[in-house]
């Protein structure tokens, strides 16, 4: 049984069975998203804008280190 609010299905459906946040929730939030956007890439039958989703997080956090850097 689904359980869209505590356990979606887009984040237990993974083969593996490790729901996505057991794994996200070590990461900082930029990554963490980045992680959550390709984790249900396929699942929600929007692959592409989840990849550009999971992109625009990348670059934050690329961003975020960069300006970090100097």
């Amino acid at each position: 049984m689904s359980d869209p609010v505590n356990h979606p299905q887009h984040y237990v459906g993974h083969p593996s069975g490790v729901e996505c946040i057991m794994v996200a929730k070590h990461m900082n939030f930029n990554l963490g998203n980045v992680l959550k956007y390709i984790w249900r890439a396929d699942a929600k039958g929007a692959p592409v804008q989840d990849l550009e989703k999971a992109r625009w997080y990348l670059d934050r956090e690329i961003m975020r280190r960069k300006v970090g850097e100097t």
